[in-house]
């Protein structure tokens, strides 16, 4: 029970369906959904329209999309809606240009956009409304605007400079060479339009015709290798997810080439090390799950990439004997010097969870990666073309080399968490390579600690920075500070909170959906 005389919220409990998103106006739309009769699956792609046009710095339908599914009858369904590398993106072609590097932003960071095609493609399967009648939301904020809100303007207000250099960035996403502020109105006609063409014709008028042809031309332009023929050859894919058992739930997470391994590495890891053990706001604690993130991420960085070029396999990572092997580089006494910090490029994506009142469970997740994804951006179609493959590398021989038809290594997360073969958790935590970290710190939150959602959301969070140092945000106590530091650890203030996050609870003993949304974004859960 949180202390009522401390700012706060409770999370939101309803019977008939839920939805807890990063943006008011999509948590509602999802929510209209549900009440007018459409599934989570429908209630889903509905709100994630929405936060393509009013979160656009986050998302967008140039980017890509995850999806896990639990239908009511216990069956488990991934979807894989990652765009791959162009057919021209080879290794070889990047170093002739004397690149050490794939650049982080402009047309050589460019992947094929597969969020469209992995709308429909669930939509196909499990939705029971078109795009048309579920577009309506998005379409009509384009066109007549939207209020930007608070967190929304904070993050536009960085990317100014990026966006005056790209034409279609400055006309789409400036007003007067400046960001729109937090309660102005803000329109985008074109990708109103374009939003428009996709509901009336489906993922074609996107991949292939004009749209794609603007999107190819312009990338080409900048001397970039998205083709029309890239576009045309998108595909999104069912897979299996992967799992872990923690504490009596089956926790999944989509398979590389996503880094949803990482998460359950981590977990694989704190339940071996005994996390549940600690006191939950104790430097004990977060020194053990930073440790263990360590490990973890030094895994996912050596060894995950498209699955058709991986190297390990999936069991031998997650078997139980590799992570004793693992575990035994963690020392509760002091940061352990031996395990390098891999590079964490920051990032920016929105997650959402749906549960309708069949206890159909969808946990989704899209993106664009960084702010404004490439920070190209289609000047006729006014789309924001992602940066994803800046995700690969140029190590000759790794598993997450560029490669023609490749998908990179993916930060984007969807989870979710089973309980006796029933879904019991639709989570995610937003944030780049954050996210594994984000999964593991708000389960065990809830399952270790007893938190309900919104708390095990709330709870404050420490990461570190490209350079090693840990970020604290503000809620980190100065015993946790000065107990991190006598192992070892350096910290510093956090300049932006770590993330965000969703999370959906189905409370089977009482009949409820028990919803959280993090106070580090502008949005919230509703139920019915």
């Amino acid at each position: 029970m949180r202390d009522f005389q401390r700012p706060g919220r409770s999370p939101v409990i309803a019977g008939n369906g839920m939805a807890a998103t990063s943006h008011p106006l999509a948590t509602a739309a999802a929510i209209d959904v549900l009440k007018s009769g459409g599934n989570a699956v429908d209630a889903a792609v509905a709100a994630s329209a929405v936060l393509t046009v009013v979160e656009p710095h986050m998302t967008g339908i140039g980017g890509d999309c995850f999806v896990i599914l639990v239908e009511p009858d216990g069956s488990v369904h991934g979807l894989n809606g990652s765009g791959r590398a162009p057919a021209g993106a080879s290794a070889e072609a990047y170093r002739a240009r004397g690149l050490t590097d794939i650049p982080e932003y402009g047309p050589l960071s460019i992947t094929v956009p597969g969020a469209i095609k992995a709308w429909e493609t669930l939509l196909a399967r499990f939705g029971t409304r078109g795009f048309d009648a579920l577009f309506a939301d998005a379409i009509r904020y384009a066109e007549e605007g939207y209020p930007v809100h608070a967190r929304v303007a904070w993050d536009w207000a960085r990317q100014v400079d990026a966006l005056s250099a790209d034409e279609g960035g400055s006309i789409h996403y400036l007003v007067d060479g400046r960001s729109p502020a937090a309660g102005a109105r803000h329109r985008q006609p074109a990708l109103g339009a374009t939003l428009r063409a996709i509901a009336a014709k489906g993922s074609r008028a996107f991949y292939e015709g004009p749209i794609a042809a603007e999107m190819a031309a312009v990338v080409q332009a900048q001397g970039g290798y998205l083709a029309e023929e890239d576009l045309a050859a998108v595909a999104a894919d069912w897979v299996t997810p992967i799992s872990t058992r923690y504490r009596g739930y089956d926790v999944l997470e989509i398979p590389p080439n996503g880094q949803g391994i990482t998460a359950l590495i981590m977990l694989n890891l704190m339940r071996e090390l005994g996390v549940e053990h600690l006191p939950p706001d104790s430097a004990e604690r977060y020194h053990l799950e930073i440790e263990a993130g360590r490990i973890a991420y030094s895994v996912l960085h050596r060894e995950v990439s498209d699955p058709a070029t991986m190297k390990v396999a999936v069991e031998t990572v997650l078997a139980d004997g590799f992570t004793r092997q693992l575990a035994r580089q963690f020392d509760p006494a002091r940061r352990n010097p031996a395990v390098a910090f891999p590079k964490n490029p920051s990032s920016d994506t929105v997650y959402l969870s749906v549960v309708d009142r069949d206890r159909r469970a969808v946990s989704f997740i899209n993106s664009t990666y960084d702010a404004f994804g490439s920070r190209v951006v289609t000047p006729v179609s006014g789309i924001a073309l992602q940066n994803r493959g800046a995700c690969f590398n140029l190590i000759e021989g790794h598993p997450n080399e560029i490669g023609p038809r490749k998908r990179p290594l993916h930060t984007i997360i969807p989870a979710m968490a089973m309980k006796d073969g029933r879904a019991f958790a639709s989570f995610g935590v937003m944030g780049g390579d954050f996210q594994p970290m984000g999964h593991a710190h708000v389960f065990s939150n809830l399952v270790d600690h007893g938190m309900d959602p919104q708390a095990a959301i709330d709870h404050p969070r420490l990461f570190w920075g490209e350079d090693g140092v840990l970020d604290a945000e503000a809620g980190i106590s100065p015993t946790v500070r000065e107990g991190m530091r006598a192992r070892g650890h350096q910290l510093r203030d956090a300049a932006r909170p770590h993330g965000g996050g969703q999370m959906i609870v189905i409370d089977e003993e009482n009949g409820f959906l028990v919803g959280g949304s993090d106070p580090r974004k502008d949005g919230c859960a509703m139920g019915w």
